[in-house]
């Protein structure tokens, strides 16, 4: 077995243990435990190596240790490496059919002063969205489409939840992700930065309206939209223009259209 021939590797039986107990917690409530966020599978887990995140400790359960010599020498030496029993790493991951890894990652810090710093910003902000599909992809499409952070508003999933970051494809690593209130919308405006709110059926289409400069975009969920707390601070609306017989777009979607079009209108 590979954990006989890795100094590194350290065996571990109990669900008690307290490293394991944080990967528990920090999976099912979507939560930093510590600073540190809990991920899953080797794709991900090879983005937060590729994206320069420190980790705390990685776990493989049994059945998964021949993937450990690929993986290890990706991973810096301060890092615990952990063999659990197939039972003892399921009952702490997120995922039903797991693929055997997982680990705490410490999440990388942002400000959204910082932010503001950029000439141009282009904020993304996730209202209201309670799907995690939906805000790992539009994640994803805005580190695609060059925007430079995202706010999430009140109501919107945890980023740190498992679904989230899986959906993200590594984009949650990278792309600064901030949490923002309607006094922190209306404060963006002070810096210079427009604030425009999507909708379905009101406001002028997207090529018709000028995307480049600072700007925030606020998007919401399908059902309900844009929160009114946030409506109230739209300088503008925008909609994306699409056939009659549909009623609205998924918000991962209608996101993932306007940040093309900003990045298309930006690189002119």
């Amino acid at each position: 077995m590979a954990t006989t021939h890795n100094t590194r590797v350290r065996q571990i039986s109990s669900r008690q243990n307290s490293l394991v107990k944080d990967l528990r917690r920090a999976f099912q409530h979507g939560e930093l435990v510590d600073g540190f966020c809990a991920i899953e599978g080797v794709r991900i887990i090879e983005e937060a190596t590729r994206s320069g995140l420190r980790f705390r400790a990685v776990f493989f359960s049994a059945s998964a240790e021949p993937r450990m010599d690929k993986l290890l020498p990706q991973i810096s030496s301060h890092a615990e490496i952990i063999a659990l029993p197939d039972d003892v790493f399921a009952s702490a991951v997120a995922t039903e059919t797991p693929q055997g890894i997982a680990a705490l990652v410490k999440w990388p810090e942002f400000s959204l002063e910082k932010l503001l710093q950029q000439k141009t910003p282009l904020l993304l902000g996730a209202m209201g969205i309670q799907d995690p599909g939906n805000l790992g992809t539009i994640i994803r499409s805005a580190e695609a489409f060059g925007a430079t952070g995202i706010l999430l508003g009140d109501r919107t999933v945890s980023e740190f939840n498992p679904k989230v970051i899986r959906a993200s494809a590594g984009s949650s690593f990278r792309i600064p992700t901030l949490h923002a209130t309607a006094e922190s919308i209306s404060n963006l405006k002070s810096h210079g930065i427009r604030v425009v709110a999507t909708s379905s059926h009101k406001g002028r289409s997207i090529e018709e309206v000028d995307l480049d400069g600072g700007i925030a975009i606020l998007v919401g969920s399908e059902g309900a939209g844009v929160p009114r707390e946030y409506i109230e601070l739209a300088d503008e609306f925008i909609r994306v223009p699409h056939s009659d017989r549909v009623e609205s777009l998924n918000a991962a979607i209608a996101a993932s259209v306007i940040l093309y079009e900003a990045q298309r209108q930006r690189a002119k």
